[in-house]
């Protein structure tokens, strides 16, 4: 099987980022032209301060497009958009000019993607509020993601985030909601939507058969409804719904001890709400933590950790996260695209 050509971006360039991309492309060369043929999308100034910073040589190849990367092996390449001056923007703090280079980038590698010139894609960290600054109308890159390829291809479909530790994967049924409001909004479809999103994402890294286990939403699971009824009404319903369909799916465990079970036992966890899951897998990896945008019809995957603005061009950013991810897009590229 052909190595997969991955395409890397700089995330943005005012955090940690170009300093990550140069680390692994230096400090962890070989790791990455033995799993992919790595192309770099970006402005090459940008790229090279984060050089200078991470103290670190590259050997590029630089190309005026991507369709003109002949991906020949032993070659990292790199496209200059040259959409973004160093001058413009200050190391560590949000900047319009970075997200509104980063809005562009992705766009550039999304359409990489979905034409076929590229088979997955690796960004560092991105700016949440700088992309807001440059021109996002949604509230997370996952949504403009998913916004740009419904356009470009008439996709439609659940998505949604999945982490990555050290052979353990999580999603969870609700996100980025206040505390209060998650027992509202967990209900058997969107329960068996995050088993399935977890069953396919795995799927795509190898998996034949994922096993995956569903945390309870209420202390000790409930204990029979003294402390909750959503496991009886909602949650062992969606459990018993989602074997039905196939998936090998267990639950609900408790989440003080469903973590306990994970590797031995389980390969993904499925939790209710957002820290849930979020603060286990920080626990156990957060520096080389890895996040997926499931369910989209490309590979998109980045490291867990975000732009780190305060320790921006002093050289101590952790590259493990990056090189994970990166290894991740390609085991996912090389088990083919899902649609």
């Amino acid at each position: 099987m052909p190595k997969p050509r991955v395409g890397i971006t700089l995330g943005d360039a005012a955090g940690i980022g170009p300093e990550l991309v140069a680390k692994l492309l230096s400090h962890e060369r070989e790791t990455v032209l033995k799993w992919c043929h790595p192309v770099v999308l970006g402005d090459i100034r940008s790229f090279r301060q984060g050089m200078e910073i991470a103290r670190a040589g590259v050997d590029l190849v630089l190309y005026p497009s991507l369709e003109q990367v002949p991906f020949r092996e032993e070659e990292v390449a790199f496209v200059d958009l040259g959409n973004l001056d160093p001058t413009r923007y200050r190391l560590g703090e949000v900047n319009a000019a970075c997200g509104k280079a980063t809005l562009e980038v992705i766009r550039l590698a999304l359409d990489a993607v979905l034409d076929g010139v590229i088979d997955a894609l690796m960004y560092a960290p991105l700016n949440k509020e700088a992309m807001h600054l440059g021109g996002n109308e949604f509230d997370d890159e996952l949504c403009f993601y998913a916004d740009h390829i419904r356009k470009r291809t008439g996709w439609e479909g659940p998505f949604g985030e999945i982490n990555y530790v050290d052979g353990l994967w999580t999603t969870r049924v609700t996100s980025h909601i206040a505390l209060r409001e998650v027992s509202e909004n967990i209900s058997l479809e969107k329960i068996v939507e995050a088993v399935a999103l977890a069953h396919e994402t795995l799927r795509r890294a190898g998996l034949e058969t994922p096993r995956i286990g569903v945390a309870a939403l209420n202390p000790h699971a409930g204990e029979g409804g003294l402390f909750g009824r959503e496991e009886i009404e909602i949650i062992v319903p969606a459990v018993e719904k989602a074997r039905q369909q196939g998936f090998n799916v267990f639950g609900p465990y408790p989440a003080d001890t469903i973590f306990l079970k994970a590797r031995k036992e389980i390969d993904a966890v499925v939790s209710m709400y957002h820290d849930q899951g979020q603060i286990a897998m920080k626990l156990m990896g957060f520096e080389q933590g890895v996040t997926i945008n499931g369910g989209l019809p490309v590979v998109l995957v980045t490291p867990c950790h975000g732009t780190a603005f305060d320790i921006a061009g002093r050289g101590v950013a952790n590259v493990r996260a990056t090189r994970e991810a990166l290894v991740l897009a390609a085991r996912m590229a090389a088990h083919g695209t899902a649609g």
